[in-house]
């Protein structure tokens, strides 16, 4: 604990490899991957690992500044260079709701994931704000009899990524069993 883990390329690599093909998964509805931006080694590796499973595709997320949308179009051309297809973008730090009224306010200006969704034709699945009453669910949750699932169900957030799971399944991909059977 404290201290961290420094890899190069190759370590990261076997790690990504043995995560993916050396842990039983059992039966799973989803599984999410989630990456900080860019197209380095560990994309490429999870990309190459996870193209005989034939993945659904992937869930862009964004910040609303234009640095942020400039990378994240380079994340998108490598989704279509590797086959992934892009489900949807969602616009992350998308404002800040005040914790005493709130009101939501664009402090990293707002639209960037919009565009980005427009321009290259893929869904716009919503923004998702930042809001200090989620964290201190989060640290509630270790003086609290209930579980963080439990705490998460009268969270301020709760309702808009119940819109951005609902925008993935109304794509209608068929499910893995109905694939196979």
């Amino acid at each position: 604990r404290g201290n961290s883990v420094v890899w190069r390329g190759p370590k990261k690599t076997a790690m990504i490899k043995q995560f993916i093909k050396d842990v039983y998964w059992g039966d799973l509805d989803y599984l999410l991957i989630d990456t900080p931006p860019g197209t380095s080694d560990e994309h490429i590796s999870i990309a190459e690992e996870l193209k005989f499973a034939n993945p659904d595709g992937a869930i862009i997320v964004t910040t609303p500044q234009n640095v942020a949308t400039s990378d994240v179009k380079k994340e998108i051309n490598f989704c279509k260079k590797v086959n992934f297809k892009p489900l949807g973008i969602v616009e992350n730090m998308s404002g800040f709701i005040c914790p005493h009224c709130e009101e939501c306010t664009n402090i990293f200006s707002s639209g960037g994931g919009k565009l980005l969704s427009e321009q290259f034709h893929i869904p716009y699945l919503g923004n998702v704000p930042i809001d200090p009453t989620f964290v201190e669910l989060i640290e509630e949750q270790r003086v609290s009899e209930k579980t963080l699932i439990d705490l998460y169900e009268n969270a301020n957030l709760k309702p808009i990524f119940d819109e951005i799971i609902q925008k993935v399944l109304d794509q209608n991909i068929p499910s893995r069993t109905d694939v196979i059977a």
